[in-house]
């Protein structure tokens, strides 16, 4: 990324230094330790700064982890099950058993690809409608046994395609929102990436709402804002900004409970700190949330989404 760049060139002179004194017994011990403290003070610097637009490009990061592999980081005996019993099995939305620590929980969430392979199968990371049928049906599998439900969104929005349109992908994602607010058992949902519009909300009628500390949640991409306000998606940045769409804003306006903390340059340079920390936030609040009966729980979600978008009048 464009705001990377010193740290790039810091990183490459490093390994240029080490590859030389291995190579020509040269010591260069002294140069290399200068380099690497104006490494980290250059990450500190960039890293504590981001503008929204800059955090937007971190969360589209194409090394950043994603769903299937916090579930091989945080979560063992996944058991991935298929198909929403009218269509067919969408693989951008994957979900399945799992147990964290030893709880077992119902795991879901969106899924992109490593190469164009892999993306034009997952469909980048955009559902159809019936992945979030196939999502409904594994939630309430998971109301049946009894167990709670975690989920990772990272998407930068539901699949627009005619196909998608023909098979009722808006009352699919509008039935999500209604159903997801009966599924008597705690539910959990965090933004690991990317979090568009109903692509995202469709699965994140949650008790608890976490969005990683470099990801974003929006109704809209910044792109796709700016192409509506200013018809130029070069005012992206803007948009980003105008939107409040990190999570430190999020976290202000009350429409999320918690930021996953991540490194120092985001969740890709070091997936198993973040894991960590993600682990931890997960079982923290299907804890706090174990406590509550079936009828506290609905209405504490009922009441969550309600009090949203408040305002007053001058």
């Amino acid at each position: 990324m464009e705001f990377e760049k010193p740290i790039v060139e810091l990183e490459a002179e490093i390994n240029r230094l080490r590859n030389s004194s291995s190579h020509r017994n040269f010591d260069l011990t002294s140069e290399i330790k200068k380099l690497e403290y104006k490494l980290e003070k250059a990450k500190k610097d960039i890293y504590s700064s981001l503008t929204p637009w800059q955090k937007v490009q971190v969360a589209r990061h194409p090394q950043r982890p994603y769903t299937l592999d916090y579930i091989r980081l945080i979560a063992t005996d996944f058991v991935e099950l298929h198909g929403d019993r009218l269509f067919a099995d969408d693989l951008a939305l994957i979900g399945g058993f799992a147990t964290i620590q030893d709880k077992k929980v119902m795991v879901m969430g969106h899924q992109k690809g490593r190469d164009t392979k892999e993306n034009v199968l997952r469909n980048f990371g955009c559902a159809h409608p019936e992945g979030y049928r196939k999502a409904l049906r594994l939630m309430k599998l998971a109301q049946k046994f009894q167990i709670p439900v975690v989920v990772f969104i990272d998407t930068p929005g539901a699949y627009p395609g005619v196909g998608a349109e023909e098979r009722g992908q808006a009352q699919a994602i509008a039935y999500n929102l209604r159903e997801m607010t009966r599924i008597a058992v705690p539910i959990v949902a965090t933004v690991i990436g990317e979090g568009g519009s109903g692509g995202a909300l469709g699965v994140g009628i949650a008790d608890r709402v976490c969005v990683f500390q470099n990801a974003y949640y929006s109704v809209i991409s910044p792109e796709g804002c700016a192409s509506i306000l200013w018809r130029s998606s070069l005012k992206s940045p803007e948009a980003a900004e105008a939107l409040k769409l990190t999570a430190d804003d999020l976290l202000k306006f009350g429409i999320i409970d918690d930021i996953v903390p991540e490194p120092l340059g985001g969740a890709h340079r070091d997936p198993e700190i973040v894991a960590g920390n993600l682990k931890k936030i997960i079982l923290k609040h299907l804890k706090s949330l174990s406590s509550l009966s079936k009828d506290e729980l609905l209405e504490a979600r009922y009441e969550k989404f309600r009090k949203m978008g408040q305002f007053s009048e001058g």
